[in-house]
């Protein structure tokens, strides 16, 4: 499996888990109660998987191998990717304020909520399309095979050693619950 099809079927989870957070969404909007517990792992799911391990993916690696294969980093895809994973990042830190409020009863909380995480799921919905159908394709048609190769073996060092063994499995076991509560 090459890097960019490893990066490709974590996007089918992060999708997954957008698909959620719509659903989640939705609920609130209806005033349904959603346990406060569902919201910290939607949240846990993209600070530690979308974000410490497949954007650290593309960041860390990818994108510099990128940079180093002639992509610009200011002005061109690379850049407006590194745009879209700060603005993601602060959907996130206002979810979870959002979170913070609505445990202690905020009526506004709930709203706050909602509206980052439509954000977000906008955003990463139009950026997972961007690097799928574009950005990728560029890397596989200019990276050379060496380059792939490197590039998926510092993969598999960000799995290992910087989010661990059986984190991936456990974030699919935790996609698979909230599916079953929210989209079944």
């Amino acid at each position: 499996m090459t890097p960019t099809d490893i990066l490709r079927e974590e996007h089918e989870l992060i999708l997954a888990m957008l698909d959620v957070m719509s659903a989640v969404c939705t609920r609130m909007e209806k005033s349904e109660t959603i346990e406060v517990t569902s919201l910290d792992q939607i949240i846990d799911f993209i600070r530690t998987f979308a974000d410490k391990c497949h954007h650290a993916k593309e960041e860390n690696v990818l994108f510099p191998a990128l940079e180093a294969a002639g992509f610009p980093r200011e002005g061109g895809p690379v850049g407006v990717m590194l745009q879209e994973h700060a603005m993601g990042r602060e959907f996130v830190k206002n979810m979870a304020t959002a979170r913070d409020g609505i445990s202690r009863g905020s009526d506004a909380a709930g709203n706050d909520f909602t509206q980052n995480a439509r954000g977000y799921v906008e955003l990463l919905t139009n950026h997972i399309h961007k690097e799928n159908n574009i950005l990728f394709v560029m890397a596989e048609q200019r990276l050379t095979p060496d380059e792939v190769k490197r590039v998926g073996r510092e993969f598999e060092l960000i799995e290992r050693e910087e989010i661990g063994e059986g984190v991936h499995e456990r974030y699919h076991s935790l996609l698979h619950e909230l599916c079953d509560m929210y989209l079944r």
